[in-house]
């Protein structure tokens, strides 16, 4: 039976029991209690040794970092096998990234700021991927929370308070194509997890971050583009060198894979614009499925396509299925 034992040796039996296939140690280790990595890698060894005493079959997971590319050391110290006791197991190292616009940008500072941050995440991916390679290849990579943070939720938080919503509703298809362009570009690179944070945010706790409408309860574009992705992608699909110019627009990011169920394309329109791809003939009668302003809170819209060119709404993101 589940419990604990307390510090003056009683046992607490709760009548649960629950199996954790993996087991992240700790969160955001130096930006909430400033832990060096010294200090961390320690207190990783011993939490991991008492664990796997009663749960021989769980994986671990390591550093989870608030700032991927604050501090090099965090990779180089703990990634080193001679800095653990013998026999500690690590099996994935995460870390963390969300875009922040600056306090007087709107949708159309968004669809550049948030992009150009995504860039240099994506280098500091590189840059750790590197570190991972050369120390211990064998580790697998998660990036846990992906996600935008508005300025407008850090005023709430020094407010202690809910404030009136900011948040405009195409914000959220802003932030849903952010993560399918993360998931395309971190897919390339070889990452292991590509995790969407958070499933609920509301006034006075992280708003900008859910996947709630925390209005109504009903799943926004974030959760619903996550969900597309999903159900159309998974390990072991192959992605083709893509030919952009195929397409049309630069701005729309074109990444074509090979699925157990057949050959697919994953469309995401980074700018605050409606955009028209020119398809390929072979492209012209695929069922389209699309999350964008007008889907709102509801699923993703499903169609056959009938021409030569496909409409993409402002931050859409579209799975194309070939016949």
């Amino acid at each position: 039976m589940g419990g604990f034992t307390d510090e003056k040796g009683k046992q607490h039996i709760s009548g649960y029991h629950y199996t954790f296939p993996y087991w992240e140690v700790l969160n955001e280790i130096e930006a909430e209690h400033n832990t060096t990595p010294e200090q961390y890698t320690q207190r990783y060894d011993a939490i991991v040794e008492s664990i796997r005493k009663v749960s021989p079959t769980t994986k671990f997971m390591g550093l989870a970092l608030a700032r991927a590319g604050g501090n090099p050391q965090y990779y180089e110290y703990f990634l080193n096998s001679k800095n653990h006791r013998s026999g500690i197991p690590i099996d994935y190292i995460s870390f963390h990234f969300y875009a922040t616009p600056a306090a007087d940008e709107g949708l159309d500072g968004w669809q550049h700021s948030s992009f150009d941050q995504a860039e240099g995440f994506l280098a500091t991916t590189r840059f750790i991927l590197a570190i991972r390679d050369r120390l211990a290849p064998a580790v697998k990579i998660d990036t846990d929370e992906l996600g935008v943070i508005l300025p407008s939720d850090g005023e709430e938080i020094k407010a202690s308070k809910a404030l009136p919503d900011k948040i405009p509703q195409r914000y959220w298809n802003a932030a849903a194509a952010l993560y399918a362009y993360l998931f395309v570009e971190l897919s390339k690179q070889g990452v292991d997890v590509i995790g969407e944070s958070q499933l609920v945010g509301y006034p006075s706790q992280f708003p900008s971050v859910s996947m709630i409408n925390y209005n109504d309860g009903k799943p926004n574009a974030r959760y619903w583009v996550l969900k597309l992705i999903k159900d159309n992608f998974h390990a072991g699909d192959k992605l083709l060198e893509t030919k952009q110019n195929m397409f049309g627009p630069h701005e729309v990011v074109v990444q074509g894979f090979v699925t157990s169920e057949g050959k697919r394309v994953l469309l995401v329109n980074k700018t605050n614009r409606e955009k028209v791809v020119e398809l390929p003939t072979d492209w012209q009668h695929a069922t389209s499925s699309s999350v964008d302003e007008q889907t709102g809170d509801q699923e993703p819209r499903t169609g056959k396509l009938n021409g030569s060119e496909l409409k993409l709404g402002p931050f859409a993101v579209a799975v194309l299925k070939a016949e």
